[in-house]
C-alpha cells in the first residue's frame, strides 16, 4: 500500500469513539458526560485466541469507563443495539453486522489492517483483516478508552488502519555479561540457575503485554546453542546440556511462551549461532563446541538438522533466526551449504513429522555472510523467508547511512524476501535512558527511504547482557520495560506508520511523558526537549571519533589518547566512517588536512566537539526547566536529570580530549613543542571533566557496560569484569596525563630516547612441532613461504633471529591452516597478516564479525607495518597466546606469516615499524604511555 493509503486519526473521531463506547452523549455546558450503557463484545463461535485476548483487553477496558461489558460467540447476531462486534471481515457475523447496522467500512486494509465503524443503534463493529487486524482494532478502541471525554461527538467513526512493517519485534539475549564457567562465548543453557527470569511466568505476560500494546508481532530469543534446552534427540540422547527436572521446566516454559505470545499476535523466534554444538555433545565426540576454522561435518550436520527437525515439531508457532557466521568460517561456499542442506531441511523435516503446512518464517542475519548469495540460493526451497542486517552496526550513530553498508541493504531489500533492520547492541549509549523520539523517527523513515527495508527488530536500550535488569543502583533492581518503556514504545510507534507531522509528535510524546512524570504535557515536552538534546551527544561521539561500531567499545567510558591520535593501532573499523556516519573527517584525516592547508570536508572532529558541548547545555537546561512540574516518580525523574548531567560530562570530556589530540597531531607534522604544550590544558580540563563524570556515576550507576568479557577492549580490556566502571578509568586518564607532562619535559630538554621507544630483539622459545611444517631463521632474504621464492626485504629490529615456520602459499590458500605444536611454557606466537583485504590473505582477526577473534589476545596489531615481502603488502604482527600443553589452531584459509614463538612473558612494544609506508601512524603514542 502507498504511505498516502494512511488515513489520519483525528482528535474529533478519537473523541467519537470515546462517547459512542459509552454511551454518552455530548454535554451541554460544563455538565459530566452520562454514566455509560451495558455493551455486549460479540465474536464468531470458535473465536481465535486473539480475538479472545483483544475482546478481553477491551471489556477491561470498557469496565474502567464505567461502560459494563460481557463476552459472547455467536453464529448469528441476537442483539439490537450497544453491540461491539469484533472478527475477521471474511467472517459471516461480521458481514451480517456491517449489513444489518450500515456499518460497512469505506477501505479495505491490508495485512494486520483493522477497520473500525460505527453504525445504527449504538454499534460498533470491529473489521480486521485476520486476527492479528482484529485484535489490533480492540487495542486501539481500549487505547482510547483511557482519555478524558470532551468537546463534541464529530459524526460517524469510520477509522481504516494497518502497520507499514511486516515485522516488528523486539529481542532478549538469554545470554549473560560474563562466561560461563568452562564454556565459551554465547554457550548459556536455559537453566533457572543461569536465567531465573526464564521461568516467571508473571514477567513473560508483561512484557508480552508490552509488546502487544505496542503492536510488535515478533519476540527474538537469542542464544548460541538453545536446542540442548529444548529438545532430545533419539540419535543423540548424551546431546542435552540440562537435568531432567530442568528439561521438563524447559519444555513447559517454552510452551507457555508460545502459547501466550501467540495470542497476542507475536511470532516467537529463536535465534542461533552457527555452528555450535552442545557441550557434552562436543565432549562425546572430542570436538570444540565451536571452532570458526573447522570444515562442515557429515556428524556435525546431521545433528543440527535433527535438532531442528525436533524444535520445529515440537514448538509449532516458533520461527527461527539463523546467524551463520560468527561461529563458522565467514563468507563461502559453506555458508550456502549449510543454509540449503541443513538448516532448510531441518525445518522442512520438522514440518513434515508435524503435519503442518504453515511455513514457520526463517530469518537469515546478513552478519559475517554473504546474505544476497545465501537468499538467492535458499528462495527456491523456502518461501517465508526474511534477511535481517544491522542498521547502525552495534550502536546509533546517525539516520542518514550510506556507502557500501547501504547498498547492501538495499540489495537485500529488492530480493523477494522481507528485509528486517537490526538495531542493534547499542554499544554507545547504555547505560544512559535514551528518549530521542526525534532521531529514532529519522532512524526508521531512513530504514525505509534508504534502505528500503520493512522490518523492525529491536534491542534493549542498554544492559542486553544482563536481562531484565538495568545498570542503574536501584534496590530492588530496576526492570529494562520499566524504565525504557520509551524506547520502546517511539520505535514501535514508527515502526507502525514513520511519517508523522513533527508537531503533532511533540505534543504525542509531551502528553506521554507528561503522564509518567505529572505536570501535564508542558512538563512533558520540557523532558522530551532534554532527551533529544542528549539524544544527539552518544551517536555524534562515535561516528567522528570512535573505533568501532561494535561492542568491544564502550564509549561512555570514554577512550584514550593513542585511541584518538592512532586509532589504526586499534583495529579500526572503517565501515563506521565510510557508512554509518554523515561524510566527514576521522581525528587523524582532519589533522593532515590542517597541516597541509587542504579542504575540510563534511562534518568535522572540531564541529562536532562544539556540538555536543551545545547539546549538553541545551538538555540541562530543559531538563531543570521541566523539575519544576514534576509532581509523581520523583526517584525516576531524578534518575532522568542525573544521566543528562552524565552526558553532558560525557560531552565534554570528549570535546576536550578531542581538541587536545588534534594540538598533539599538529606537533606530529610542525615539530613545534608550542603545539604539544597547548595540548595539556585542554587534557588537563578533560580529566577534570571525567572526575565530574565518576562523581555523578559511582551512586547511582552499577556498571557502564553489561558485556563484561575479554571481548570488550576499547577504551581498556575488559578481564574478569574489570574496567567497568567510570572510577576505574580515572587513574588511567590521570596517568595519560601525567605521562604527557613528564614526557614534554623531556621532549624540551633534549634527553636521551624514551626507554618506551627502545627495542630489543625477541627471544625464540622451545616449541615442539607436531605439524609437518619448515622451519627458518627470520631475517631479510628468508624465503618465508614452502613453495615460492618470495622473500623478506626488511622487518623490525625485534623479529630478527626468530624461528619462523614456512607453509606452502597456495595451500594457505585454499584449505584451512592448522598448526599442532606442544609446549612446556607460556608462548605467544607471532602472525603476520597483510594489509590488504583479499580473498588471498588471511583475514584479520575482526571482534565485529568474529566473537572468538580475540580468544588468544590475537585481536590488536603489536606491531605494524613491521616486515615486507617482495611483491606483497605490508605485514601487521599480531600474538596469540598459548598455555602449557598440546594445541592445534586453526587459522583460517589465506597467506599469512609465522614469524615464530616466544615466551609469553616477554614484552612487546606496540608501534609502526613503518616499513612499507610513508606517514608513520603511532609515532607519538609513546608521550601518553
Amino acid at each position: 500500500m502507498p504511505r498516502s493509503f494512511w488515513k489520519s486519526v483525528t482528535a474529533a473521531y478519537l473523541l467519537a469513539v470515546c462517547l459512542l463506547l459509552t454511551g454518552a452523549a455530548p454535554a451541554a455546558g460544563s455538565s459530566p458526560p452520562a454514566k455509560g450503557v451495558a455493551r455486549t463484545i460479540v465474536l464468531p463461535k470458535g473465536a481465535h485466541p486473539r480475538l479472545r485476548y483483544g475482546a478481553e483487553r477491551l471489556r477491561e477496558a470498557l469496565q474502567r469507563a464505567g461502560s459494563p461489558a460481557t463476552i459472547t460467540e455467536q453464529d448469528q447476531l441476537s442483539g439490537k443495539k450497544d453491540l461491539i462486534v469484533v472478527g475477521r471481515a471474511a467472517d459471516a457475523l461480521l458481514q451480517q453486522a456491517a449489513t444489518a447496522f450500515h456499518a460497512s467500512a469505506d477501505q479495505t486494509p491490508g495485512k494486520e489492517g483493522f477497520a473500525i465503524t460505527s453504525g445504527d443503534n449504538n454499534t460498533i463493529v470491529i473489521s480486521g483483516t485476520d486476527n492479528s487486524g482484529a485484535l489490533y482494532g480492540c487495542l486501539e478502541l481500549a487505547e482510547q478508552l483511557k482519555g478524558t471525554l470532551e468537546g463534541k461527538l464529530a459524526g460517524k467513526i469510520k477509522l481504516v488502519d494497518q502497520p507499514e512493517m511486516v515485522m516488528r519485534g523486539a529481542c532478549i539475549g538469554v545470554q549473560k555479561p560474563t562466561y560461563l564457567p568452562g564454556r565459551q562465548v554465547y554457550e548459556y543453557p536455559y537453566t533457572p540457575e543461569s536465567f531465573p527470569w526464564f521461568y516467571d511466568k508473571q514477567l513473560w505476560v508483561r512484557y508480552l503485554d508490552m509488546l502487544v500494546d505496542n503492536r510488535m508481532n515478533s519476540l527474538y530469543l537469542w542464544n548460541g546453542h538453545p536446542f540442548a534446552s529444548l529438545v532430545r534427540l533419539k540419535e543423540y540422547p548424551y546431546a542435552v546440556e540440562v537435568d531432567e527436572a530442568t528439561f521438563k521446566k524447559n519444555e513447559e516454559m517454552f510452551r507457555f511462551l508460545t502459547e501466550e505470545a501467540d495470542k497476542r499476535g507475536i511470532w516467537v523466534i529463536q535465534m542461533f549461532y552457527n555452528i555450535i554444538v552442545s557441550k557434552p555433545f562436543a565432549e562425546h565426540h572430542n570436538i570444540k563446541t565451536q571452532d570458526r576454522n573447522r570444515p562442515i561435518t557429515p556428524l556435525i550436520a546431521d545433528y543440527t538438522r535433527k535438532s531442528i527437525a525436533a524444535f520445529v515439531e515440537k514448538y509449532p508457532h516458533v520461527g527461527l533466526m539463523v546467524a551463520l557466521g560468527e561461529a563458522m568460517e565467514g563468507v563461502g561456499q559453506d555458508d550456502v551449504d549449510w543454509f540449503t542442506k541443513t538448516i532448510i531441511p531441518g525445518v522442512q523435516d520438522g514440518l513434515r513429522a508435524l503435519g503442518q503446512t504453515e511455513l514457520p518464517p526463517i530469518v537469515l542475519r546478513a552478519h559475517d555472510t554473504d546474505a544476497p548469495r545465501v537468499i538467492s540460493a535458499a528462495l527456491p526451497l523456502y518461501k517465508n523467508l526474511y534477511t535481517e542486517a544491522k542498521f547502525n552496526g552495534e550502536a546509533l550513530t546517525t539516520y542518514t547511512p550510506r556507502g557500501s553498508w547501504a547498498e547492501l541493504h538495499r540489495k537485500l531489500s529488492s530480493m523477494n524476501s522481507v528485509h528486517i533492520q537490526n538495531v542493534h547492541i547499542l554499544a554507545n549509549l547504555e547505560p544512559f535512558r535514551y528518549g530521542s523520539a526525534d532521531f529514532i523517527q529519522k532512524s526508521v523513515q531512513a530504514m525505509h527511504n534508504i534502505y528500503g527495508s520493512n522490518g523492525l527488530h529491536l534491542y534493549p536500550e542498554s544492559s542486553y547482557w544482563d536481562w531484565p535488569y538495568t545498570a542503574d543502583k536501584v534496590e530492588p533492581r530496576q526492570l529494562q520495560i520499566d524504565r525504557d518503556w520509551l524506547w520502546y514504545k517511539e520505535w514501535a510507534r514508527y515502526a507502525w506508520k514513520a511519517d508523522r507531522p513533527r508537531e503533532g509528535e511533540i505534543d504525542y510524546w509531551g502528553q506521554q511523558i507528561g503522564q509518567q512524570f505529572g505536570g501535564g504535557s508542558e512538563t512533558g515536552k520540557r523532558v522530551l526537549e532534554a532527551y533529544e538534546a542528549a539524544g544527539e551527544i552518544e551517536p555524534k561521539l562515535l561516528r567522528r571519533y570512535g573505533i568501532t561500531d561494535g561492542n568491544r567499545q564502550t564509549l561512555t567510558l570514554g577512550m584514550l589518547m593513542t585511541q584518538l591520535i592512532n586509532p589504526r593501532r586499534y583495529g579500526l573499523f572503517t565501515l563506521l566512517y565510510e557508512s554509518e556516519a554523515p561524510e566527514g573527517e576521522m581525528i587523524i584525516d582532519y589533522a593532515e588536512k590542517e597541516a597541509k592547508g587542504e579542504k575540510h570536508i563534511g562534518e568535522t572532529p572540531p564541529q562536532v566537539a562544539d556540538e555536543v558541548v551545545a547539546h549538553g547545555k541545551a538538555a540541562i537546561a530543559a531538563i531543570e526547566g521541566a523539575a519544576p512540574g514534576v509532581t509523581q516518580n520523583q526517584a525516576e525523574f531524578a534518575r532522568v536529570k542525573n544521566d543528562m548531567y552524565c552526558q553532558d560530562a560525557l560531552a565534554n570530556f570528549y570535546a576536550d580530549k578531542v581538541r587536545a589530540a588534534l594540538q598533539v597531531l599538529r606537533y606530529k607534522y610542525s615539530h613545534n613543542v608550542a603545539d604539544l604544550e597547548a595540548a595539556v590544558p585542554l587534557l588537563t580540563r578533560s580529566v577534570q571533566h571525567w572526575e565530574r563524570m565518576v562523581a555523578l556515576t559511582k551512586d547511582s550507576y552499577l556498571y557502564a557496560n553489561s558485556m563484561q568479557t575479554a571481548q570488550r577492549k576499547i577504551p581498556m580490556r575488559g578481564v574478569d569484569g574489570t574496567y567497568k566502571t567510570w572510577v576505574e578509568m580515572l587513574p588511567v586518564y590521570q596517568r595519560e596525563l601525567a605521562n604527557l607532562r613528564h614526557n614534554l619535559d623531556s621532549l624540551k630538554q633534549v634527553r636521551p630516547l624514551p626507554a618506551s621507544q627502545k627495542t630489543a630483539r625477541l627471544t625464540p622459545a622451545p616449541v615442539t612441532l607436531l605439524s609437518k611444517a619448515q622451519t627458518y631463521t627470520v631475517g631479510a632474504g628468508q624465503p618465508v613461504f614452502a613453495d615460492t621464492t618470495a622473500q623478506l626485504t626488511a622487518l623490525a629490529p625485534e623479529l630478527l633471529g626468530l624461528k619462523g615456520i614456512r607453509l606452502g602459499k597456495a595451500q594457505m590458500q585454499s584449505q584451512r591452516t592448522e598448526l599442532r605444536f606442544s609446549t612446556k611454557q607460556p608462548v605467544k606466537l607471532l602472525v603476520g597478516y597483510f594489509g590488504s583485504k583479499n580473498p588471498r590473505y588471511l583475514p584479520v582477526p575482526t571482534l565485529e564479525i568474529d566473537a572468538t577473534a580475540n580468544d588468544y589476545g590475537q585481536a590488536d596489531i603489536k606491531i605494524s607495518n613491521a616486515a615486507m615481502v617482495a611483491g606483497l603488502p605490508p605485514v601487521n604482527v599480531h600474538t596469540f597466546s598459548f598455555k602449557p600443553g598440546t594445541h592445534t589452531l586453526n587459522l583460517g584459509k589465506g597467506a599469512a606469516l609465522l614469524l615464530g614463538f616466544v615466551p609469553a612473558d616477554e614484552p612487546i612494544r606496540t608501534y609502526n615499524a613503518g616499513l612499507g609506508v610513508t606517514n608513520k601512524d603511532g609515532e607519538l603514542d609513546w608521550l601518553f604511555e
